[in-house]
Parts: structure tokens; sequence; C-alpha cells
């Protein structure tokens, strides 16, 4: 967790504690932002609101003593104006419709990367940045285009996204794990480019791989799927 009182001073709310600490892992990373807690509850986020000046909250939606968004309601009625990123799986256009009109500034789907969270967190802080008084329409729809239309995070070079979500769909599906070998006979792709697609879910920390034993000949390598940040479930 960085030290606080520097920076923009973000607030993890998650219910799981492999994704709270991947989220503030990440959060950390990137330059100008400062975690200054984790709360896995509703009734905990409040406390330490209580306590410690936060401006922006990265918010799961689900958690086990109300709904992400109740929280911002009464957060809201308690005149606390931080800013909120929804980091979740809710896919319901309702919610972010609601959401946004609590104050949600942008919604972050699980799964996803360092990368991803990165450019949302920078975009963020170029908007919140901004000061002055606007020239016209249309230094307000930049302002405002900064916030909300996030560039796709680029990926490695030969690397494409179709690619990679179908690696990562089936991946996920595979509680056991899988080779490069019966990744790339899922797919439809070679084992070589699989593996460089699975080394690439390593190196964002959404995969692990580990040696498989119990066969002949060399043990080929096991990549499973991490939950953390925050992939598992209808999170």
């Amino acid at each position: 967790m960085s030290a606080a009182g520097t920076g923009i001073r973000v607030l993890v709310v998650e219910d799981d504690p492999v994704a709270a600490d991947a989220h503030a892992l990440y959060a950390g990373r990137v330059a100008g932002f400062s975690v200054v807690g984790v709360a896995h509850s509703r009734a905990a986020a409040v406390r330490l609101l209580e306590r410690t000046p936060v401006d922006l909250i990265l918010l799961d939606l689900y958690l086990p003593d109300g709904h992400g968004l109740q929280l911002l309601r009464a957060l809201r009625a308690a005149g606390h104006s931080a800013d909120v990123i929804a980091v979740t799986s809710a896919r319901d256009l309702a919610i972010v419709r609601e959401g946004v009109s609590l104050g949600v500034v942008q919604y972050v789907l699980k799964p996803f990367t360092f990368a991803t969270l990165r450019d949302r967190l920078a975009r963020y802080a170029e908007f919140r940045a901004a000061a002055g008084e606007a020239s016209g329409q249309d230094e307000v729809d930049r302002a405002l285009a900064t916030l909300r239309t996030p560039q796709p995070a680029s990926l490695p070079k030969g690397l494409s996204a179709p690619t990679l979500e179908a690696v990562t769909r089936s991946l996920r599906a595979a509680a056991e794990g899988l080779t490069a070998a019966e990744t790339g006979a899922a797919v439809g792709i070679s084992r070589i480019t699989a593996r460089r697609y699975l080394e690439h879910l390593v190196n964002e920390g959404r995969a692990a791989r580990a040696p498989q034993y119990g066969q002949i000949g060399r043990p080929e390598l096991q990549y499973r799927w991490l939950s953390a940040p925050g992939a598992s479930g209808h999170r």
C-alpha cells in the first residue's frame, strides 16, 4: 500500500481479499495515486471514510452487507464527494445508469489487466487536473472525452485482442489448467502461439504457470487462471 497523503487518495472497497490486494497493488503502481485504505465490506468502508480523507473509491458493487450503490447513496447523503470508479462484473445497464447518477465516473469490468486500470486512472487524473473556465463547448467536450472514451490497452506486438479473449475464455473454463498445446487445440492456434498468449497473461498477473509432472519426457508447463484481480464469479 502506498504511503498516505501523497497524490490522489484511493480507497479500495472489495470483499475478496485476494482481489482487494491486487486492486490496491495496481492502483499503487500508477504515478500520482496513493492507496490510503482497503475495506472488505460496506460497514468497513464507512468506518474508514469517517477517519480518512479519500479522493477516489475503487468500488466493487457486490458486498457482503449490501450493494455497492447502496453504500454510494449513503455516502452522498452524508456529504461525501469522493469520485467512484466501479470495479465489477455487473453488466446491467440499469445499474450503470444509476451509478452514473450517483457519481460513478467510470466502470472497469472484471477481469481486467493492470494496463486497463492504469489507463482509466491516468485519464481520471487528467480530467481531475483540468482547471479554469472552459472557452466554449468544444473544450467542455474534450474534457469529458478524456474521462469517458479511454483507448484500448495496447497489446504486445503480434498479439490480437480477439485471440487473447479466446485464450482467456478457454483458460478460465479449465479448472485444472491447460498446457500450451491444449490451449492451442481449444482455440485453433499453434502451441507456440498459444504459449505467447499464456505468457502474456502470466506477465499481467492473470494466470500462473507450473511444471506438470507424471508423464514420460520433459514436464510441460501447466497454466492456470487466477481470480485476482476480482475475476471470479458474478462480482
